[in-house]
């Protein structure tokens, strides 16, 4: 008779392919290391095959690994499926969430708000990271569904919802700052789709500017826009109600998709469920 799989093991087993590290791990069960790394020892021995590389930098799947990760995360949706639908308890589990600052600020309170009062079992994780960076760790699958931004405004089957980028300061226009005629900016990140815009938009303007302030959180560029030392970029839902949308002479912005995206990977029944959940709303917010 072959050995039972538990259900707890194969949580552990999927939050440790995905993390990378026992120790995050052991976070996110509750559990000790020492604990997590016995629980991944009886996995192991159960299926008589060794599941993943053990070093100092942490764990990474083997050939095993990786072909048992495919079933364990469809026994996982399918156990998660099976409770919901005949326990009464509606839905249970974890979700990793991805999603750029602003699209935190603008949308997260009112998402949780409206998927935790139907779902209060479903805890939810974020992670705040800009598009290039989300796209990777959904490869990775360290996120289970992410927000994330194209400027392609073409793909109108999966683009749930557009926001325009609007220049921000401190004051009502531009000839109100006290700036000489080198136009000081505070942008995110190069690799961020906000300071690609802003950039080839001003290029494109023949305004003189200079990036004299960078920050990758929302917080601190919107805390050098109230300074009135610089002004920034950001999506038009995401500016607080005291700093100031800037208009001509500075050039217009592009608008960005927004898209849901989720890992190549089986889906547990919390995840789509989050993930229907999200599309919904952004189009009504």
């Amino acid at each position: 008779m072959l050995n039972p799989l538990d259900p707890r093991l194969l949580v552990t087993f999927v939050q440790a392919a995905h993390s990378g590290s026992l120790s995050v791990t052991a976070v996110q069960v509750g559990r000790t290391q020492s604990a997590v790394t016995m629980q991944m020892q009886r996995l192991e021995e159960t299926l008589g095959q060794t599941l993943l590389h053990r070093s100092g930098n942490g764990v990474r799947l083997t050939g095993a690994g990786e072909r048992f990760l495919v079933y364990a995360e469809r026994i996982l949706k399918m156990h998660d499926e099976a409770i919901s639908t005949f326990s009464g308890k509606g839905l249970h589990g974890s979700i990793v969430f991805g999603s750029p600052e602003d699209y935190l600020v603008a949308f997260f309170p009112s998402l949780l708000r409206s998927f935790g009062s139907k779902y209060p079992d479903v805890d939810i994780k974020v992670v705040a990271a800009p598009t290039v960076e989300l796209k990777a760790l959904l490869q990775s699958r360290k996120v289970d569904i992410a927000l994330v931004s194209t400027p392609n405004l073409n793909d109108l089957e999966n683009i749930v919802r557009t926001e325009p980028l609007v220049w921000v300061g401190s004051k009502a226009s531009l000839e109100l700052h006290d700036f000489a005629d080198t136009l000081p900016l505070a942008l995110p990140a190069s690799n961020a789709m906000d300071h690609r815009a802003a950039c080839e938009a001003m290029d494109g303007s023949g305004l003189r500017y200079n990036i004299s302030y960078a920050s990758n959180s929302i917080a601190g560029l919107i805390a050098v826009a109230r300074s009135g030392l610089a002004i920034s970029v950001m999506t038009e839902g995401a500016v607080p109600p005291d700093l100031n949308i800037l208009n001509a002479p500075l050039p217009k912005l592009p608008h960005l998709g927004i898209l849901v995206a989720l890992p190549d990977a089986e889906q547990t029944a919390a995840v789509t469920a989050f993930a229907d959940h999200v599309r919904r709303m952004l189009k009504t917010l």
